[in-house]
C-alpha cells in the first residue's frame, strides 16, 4: 500500500544477533516483519543498515513468505521463494528460488522475480533453459 515505506519496521524472532561492525542483525526462528500492510515470514532473517536506517532484508526459509494489501482495486500480492530481498529505499523486492508470485488471481512463477512495489511492475527469469510461467485470470464481463 502507498505510504508503507514510510511505516516502522517491526520485527519480532526467536533469537538474534547484532553485529555492529557489519551494520547487521541476524534474526533466526519464526521471524516476522511488518511494514504498514507488508508483511515477510521466514526462518532466518538478515537486515542491513547504514547510518541507522534499514536497507535491506534478506529473507530465507523454506520458503520465506511475503505478503502486502495494495490499493483496494488491486487486492493483495502473495509471494513466495527460497529468498525474499527487501531493498527498503527502493522499495523492490528479488524472489530468489522456486520463486512465486499472485495478485488477483493472476500467478507467475520462476527462478528470479523482481517486484517493484512502486511501479507495480513485475520481471520473471527462469536460467539454465528453464521456462517462467504465468497463469493469467480473463476479464470478467463486469469489468468490461
Amino acid at each position: 500500500m502507498p505510504g508503507d515505506a514510510d511505516e516502522p519496521i517491526h520485527i519480532q524472532a526467536e533469537n538474534a544477533e547484532i553485529d555492529q561492525e557489519n551494520q547487521q542483525v541476524t534474526y533466526f526462528g519464526s521471524v516476522q516483519i511488518n511494514q504498514g500492510t507488508l508483511q515477510v515470514n521466514a526462518e532466518r532473517m538478515i537486515v542491513d543498515y547504514r547510518e541507522q536506517k534499514v536497507v535491506r532484508i534478506t529473507a530465507t526459509g523454506s520458503p520465506a513468505r511475503y505478503l502486502q494489501q495494495l490499493e483496494a482495486a488491486e487486492g493483495t500480492v502473495q509471494a513466495n521463494a527460497s529468498t525474499i530481498i527487501y531493498y527498503t529505499q527502493a522499495e523492490r523486492i528479488d524472489l530468489k528460488g522456486n520463486a512465486n508470485l499472485t495478485q488477483k488471481g493472476n500467478r507467475i512463477t520462476g527462478e528470479l522475480i523482481q517486484y517493484d512495489i512502486v511501479a507495480g511492475k513485475v520481471e520473471a527469469t527462469a536460467p539454465d533453459k528453464g521456462r517462467v510461467k504465468m497463469v493469467l485470470q480473463p476479464a470478467s464481463r463486469d469489468d468490461s
